[in-house]
């Protein structure tokens, strides 16, 4: 029996185990799943699924230090310097660190009131700022962790790179079924990776970040 992985949160179906809770027989092959199945972590449609293969462990090379550049570097805006404190804010807390989370997000509230909202509101705006996410920003803010061996900063990009693949999921779903991916539903958003899930409750744990769902939070109509 094949195994499937969600190559946007890394689910993986098991045909062997199915999904018996969900009415999915084990045994059932990712043929015989519905067209219409989607991850039940994510949301995700199989056409994000990728078969699983097993993989020789790589042999390990040394790893150079990348070259000091900077292209692209620019002072950061306010809307930007709000976002990085609310991040290390919640890093914080994950870390049991109550008092440096709160001046954290001291900072992040005060940079939050200085910002003005972006005019461009369209999709095709926010599919051009994730691409360039996936395709260069994250490639090398990891390239740069990887050469100062930051496991931490590392372990916070592999999970922004997640919650990435997981909104550009979602806004091409949008895209094709407006409303009525949103209708009879709800939104919820985990408070520490900012995992989003569209479903009528939210998953036991944070699939990205694996936090309890008591941190995965609902968001209401009026702000969607």
């Amino acid at each position: 029996m094949k195994k499937y992985v969600c190559t946007i949160c890394g689910y993986v179906y098991d045909e062997a185990v199915g999904i018996p809770e969900s009415g999915i027989a084990p045994g059932t092959t990712w043929e015989n799943l519905p067209p219409d199945w989607t991850c039940p972590l994510c949301g995700a449609p199989k056409s994000d699924f990728q078969q699983q293969t097993e993989k020789k462990p790589p042999i390990a090379q040394p790893v150079a230090a990348p070259e000091a550049h900077t292209d692209g570097e620019h002072e950061l805006s306010f809307g930007e310097l709000s976002a990085l404190c609310s991040n290390l804010s919640k890093g914080c807390e994950k870390q049991y660190q109550p008092e440096e989370a709160s001046l954290f997000m001291e900072l992040a509230e005060y940079y939050q009131s200085k910002s003005v909202p972006s005019d461009s509101k369209s999709f095709q705006h926010l599919s051009d700022l994730i691409e360039q996410d996936l395709n260069s920003d994250y490639p090398n803010a990891k390239a740069t962790a990887t050469g100062d061996t930051d496991r931490g900063a590392l372990r916070a990009l592999v999970w922004g790179e997640k919650v990435t693949r997981i909104l550009s999921s979602l806004l091409t779903r949008y895209e094709t079924q407006r409303n009525a991916l949103l209708d009879n539903t709800n939104v919820y958003v985990c408070e520490i990776c900012g995992f989003i899930y569209i479903g009528s409750e939210p998953p036991a744990i944070c699939p990205v970040c694996k936090v309890p769902n008591m941190k995965i939070h609902k968001i209401e109509r009026e702000a969607i």
